[in-house]
């Protein structure tokens, strides 16, 4: 840790080098300690941050640079899902399984409208990390607002890869059916 509070542009300037130098995901506290200075000031500058155009990406495993050219992502699709909360996990572990990153996840609230928030999961590791951080906060899911239906926006290398996926999620009946 820095001995000295790193000042506002510079901080942001030092915030945006290390997220588009690192390929894993950067904690707020991790952050916060590389710039002597509170989470929660990273937080507004992580704001201020997306406010001019950066593609910081907030997931449950920390902040991500997500430049518009995503590598060997060509395919994307949109899945509605319907099951209990207990069943998060292996619906999560049968789309990374099948090569799926899972992006995020969004529900239309009656209220509020769509709310999405980001999940950015591609393998069992990350699912794990992120199952652990749904425990440790106790935090509830988006789709306990609806009864379990929401929607997961999905990623691969090729449309058939999304298919096999889509397929496995009506095999194990997690897709809601829109016919």
């Amino acid at each position: 840790m820095r001995e000295q509070k790193v000042l506002g542009e510079e901080r942001r300037s030092l915030i945006l080098d290390i997220l588009q130098n690192t390929r894993s995901p950067v904690t707020g506290s991790e952050l916060a300690a590389k710039t002597n200075v509170s989470r929660q000031v990273i937080v507004g500058d992580i704001t201020l941050l997306k406010a001019r155009n950066e593609p910081i990406l907030a997931t449950s495993q920390g902040y991500l640079y997500m430049p518009s050219t995503t590598q060997n992502v060509l395919a994307e699709r949109t899945i509605a899902c319907c099951h209990s909360p207990e069943k998060t996990e292996e619906e999560l572990n049968l789309l990374v399984d099948h090569g799926v990153t899972v992006k995020n996840v969004r529900i239309e609230h009656p209220v509020y409208g769509d709310l999405t928030a980001s999940i950015m999961v591609a393998n069992r590791k990350e699912v794990k990390q992120f199952m652990e951080k749904i425990k440790s906060t106790k935090a509830g899911y988006l789709s306990e607002l609806t009864d379990g239906i929401h929607l997961h926006t999905i990623a691969a290398q090729s449309e058939t890869i999304l298919d096999e996926a889509e397929a496995a999620m009506r095999a194990a009946d997690f897709l809601v059916d829109l016919a």
